[in-house]
């Protein structure tokens, strides 16, 4: 049987992007690998534990501090059960929140966005 496992994304700072993804969104950090050698270090977070949980494994290459995202990826997404609440938590960590929480544009699903410190953008939808 296949499974999801996990998307990775390239991050210039790995210590912000872990606090970010486990202390602002709740995640935990499950697993971690440098290999000096290859000059990376490899952080999977998550809600849940591998493998019955899809994660985030967040690559940091030594020295590498800003990537260009292109236009292809477009977010993330992940279901919470109080967006306003968490906009207004990820805000006072000072976190970007480019949009609004509201109902989506046609519909009645509450959703907001959020961007991580490397401008990856996280849909965030609420789910009760």
């Amino acid at each position: 049987m296949s499974s999801f496992l996990h998307t990775m994304i390239r991050v210039g700072d790995l210590d912000r992007s872990v606090a970010f993804y486990t202390q602002l969104l709740g995640m935990k950090e499950l697993r971690r690998r440098d290999v000096p050698d290859g000059k990376y270090t490899l952080v999977f977070v998550g809600f849940g534990p591998e493998p019955e949980h899809a994660v985030i494994e967040l690559t940091y290459n030594y020295g590498v501090e800003k990537y260009e995202q292109g236009t292809a990826f477009g977010h993330l997404a992940i279901g919470v059960p109080d967006v306003y609440a968490l906009c207004d938590a990820l805000r006072a960590g000072g976190a970007k929140i480019t949009r609004e929480p509201g109902p989506v544009k046609f519909g009645t699903t509450v959703i907001a966005f959020v961007e991580d410190p490397d401008g990856y953008k996280i849909e965030l939808i609420e789910r009760k």
